[in-house]
C-alpha cells in the first residue's frame, strides 16, 4: 500500500513515511505542499512481507459509521 491509494488515501502520511526514513537526505527525494514526489519517477509506500499478509481497500465511511 502506498499513501493516496485505495488502503491508505490520505496523501499526508507521505511526510510521515518520508520523516521516518530521513527520505530527503538519503536520497534525494522531495515532497511538494501536495505531497507529489519529486522527481516524478519516484515511488513510495509501505511493504510488508509475511505468507498471510493481504493487500485491502478503505472504503467510504458512511455518517452512521461516524456517530
Amino acid at each position: 500500500p502506498a499513501p493516496g491509494y485505495p488502503a491508505c488515501p490520505d496523501h499526508t502520511e507521505k511526510r510521515t513515511l518520508f520523516d521516518l526514513l530521513a527520505a530527503e537526505e538519503n536520497v534525494g527525494v522531495e515532497l511538494t505542499e501536495s505531497f507529489a514526489m519529486t522527481p516524478a519517477s519516484s515511488v513510495s509506500g509501505w511493504y510488508f512481507a509475511h505468507p498471510q499478509a493481504r493487500y485491502f481497500g478503505v472504503g467510504r465511511i458512511l455518517k452512521d459509521q461516524v456517530e
